[in-house]
């Protein structure tokens, strides 16, 4: 994914080249100004702010700098547009292409864990639902980890740091109850007991941590 959003940047890039090579300068009765083609600078910018939430989030400085800059400002040619949104985009680009959003090491985290459960899931199908409930778990408390640094709470145990997520509001008790659950098909996978939890209930955790990453891991 990270590879296919930098291609992506690239591309637009190369678009924004494209459109650059369109300007022309016009003149009407009045006065001369430079324009770009509208249609490929519209359909253009409409790919760049899809590109930059995805990459920079959709609160993030880059693209409330890309729609201002966007905006139309009265008694300006299209080309002046042109000139404002052109070094947003190449700003997002150099700040996700360079690793320095956390956005991208979100991202990162997200293709490993992908691959993680992949892992837990193909355990599963195998028959062995030991091994598959405790990489799940693995999984689960890296994740609290990350949420946690997210929301500046210390590292602990994985009741612990259940605990203070959902005493810091950032789920709700019902899914501390869930995690908990969780916790203890891991804690029983670990320890060998593995007569104290079924097939099924491994595989509802599989989707249940799946589920819990792609809510509240951001």
């Amino acid at each position: 994914m990270i590879k296919k959003l930098s291609e992506r940047y690239d591309q637009l890039l190369d678009n924004l080249k494209e459109i650059e090579l369109t300007k022309t300068v016009r003149r009407n009765d009045y006065v001369q100004y430079e324009d770009v083609d509208q249609l490929l600078f519209d359909e253009w910018k409409v790919k760049a702010r899809s590109l930059i939430v995805k990459t920079c989030g959709e609160n993030g400085v880059h693209i409330k700098a890309f729609t201002k800059a966007e905006e139309p400002q009265a008694y300006e040619d299209l080309y002046e547009r042109f000139k404002r949104v052109k070094p947003v985009f190449l700003a997002a680009k150099d700040d996700f292409q360079g690793g320095y959003l956390s956005s991208v090491r979100n991202l990162v985290q997200a293709e490993i864990f992908d691959s993680e459960i992949e892992q837990a899931s193909e355990l599963l199908s195998s028959g062995y639902k030991g091994p598959a409930a405790v990489v799940a778990g693995v999984i689960l408390e890296t994740s609290l980890r990350d949420i946690c640094d997210q929301n500046s709470i210390p590292h602990g145990k994985l009741d612990k740091m259940n605990s203070d997520l959902a005493k810091a509001g950032v789920y709700s008790k019902l899914q501390q109850k869930r995690i908990t659950a969780l916790a203890d098909i891991r804690n029983n996978a670990a320890h060998g007991h593995w007569d104290l939890f079924s097939g099924s209930d491994v595989s509802e955790m599989i989707r249940d941590v799946k589920n819990f990453l792609r809510y509240y891991l951001v």
